[in-house]
């Protein structure tokens, strides 16, 4: 599946590489219209949000009533939330398509021959086959070596990748003496904590209106806590990912990061308005 999802991306990333003539800009570009096509999902997902916020004191009505009466519990729940048409799983969809995305695209920059240029298969064997030969160390991305050590000889792998003096086929645990390398990873790192704070500073706000309540839902608060848990988890993974993989994963990564930032802010402020 993942494979289908990263041809289709290459297909699109090889289309702005050929009219900007560079891997880095490229991603950028594909980065931002990916995200514009997935807005209407993400103002979908923060309008639900907020709309299964207002419900939650409803529901603990209905939990109380009916609390010794669970198969009543269940239809009556089920008949609010048709009522408000809504799905109590509608926030699953967006999680899943995002880590559908994020493997998908780690898919593209680690096989950029395959996913991007569409080179045939026998080729890029065939240069493993030569760069293992030559080489005694065994390269943690064949297609990424490949493009080092043969796309200065034969247009068919060669991709520019040098961005800003940065070479995007770097990948970061493999060139500790060179701190360019360092540079992208560090950018994301600070944008994911730009981006927790922003997160953590509007749950902060929605845990104030709750202590206007009388009672709070223990079931919302944890979601609250496990959404929290996830803000911190999910930067630390991808970082540990951007470490080990080539630097046009990174870029991609931190380019997503601040338009999510702008988007999360805009999305909130239009909702909050609305």
């Amino acid at each position: 599946m993942f494979d289908f999802f990263a041809n289709i991306f290459g297909y699109v990333l090889n289309f702005i590489y050929n009219f900007v003539g560079n891997y880095g800009l490229a991603i950028i570009i594909f980065t931002i219209l990916l995200k514009l096509v997935m807005l209407p999902l993400s103002i979908k997902q923060q309008k639900t949000m907020k709309k299964s916020t207002k419900l939650q004191a409803e529901v603990k009505v209905l939990q109380e009533k009916y609390s010794n009466d669970p198969v009543r519990l269940n239809q009556e729940m089920m008949d609010l939330y048709k009522n408000e048409n809504m799905s109590p799983f509608s926030g699953c969809l967006s999680s899943i398509l995002q880590m559908i995305v994020i493997l998908s695209i780690f898919f593209l920059v680690s096989r950029p021959l395959t996913f991007m240029l569409h080179v045939d298969e026998k080729v890029i064997n065939d240069y493993v086959t030569e760069i293992k030969q030559e080489s005694e160390g065994k390269a943690s991305y064949q297609e990424i070596a490949v493009i080092k050590a043969k796309g200065a000889e034969d247009e068919r792998v060669r991709i520019n990748m040098d961005f800003l003096g940065l070479d995007l086929s770097d990948v970061p645990s493999n060139n500790f003496s060179n701190w360019k390398v360092f540079v992208i990873p560090v950018l994301y790192v600070c944008t994911s904590i730009i981006s927790m704070r922003i997160t953590t500073s509007m749950q902060k706000a929605k845990q104030e209106e709750k202590k206007e309540e009388k009672s709070k839902d223990e079931t919302e608060d944890a979601m609250l806590e496990m959404n929290k848990t996830m803000n911190y988890m999910m930067p630390i993974m991808s970082v540990s990912i951007a470490l080990i993989a080539p630097l046009g994963l990174a870029l991609y990564w931190l380019v997503s990061n601040v338009l999510m930032i702008i988007e999360r802010l805009i999305i909130n402020k239009v909702c909050n308005d609305a």
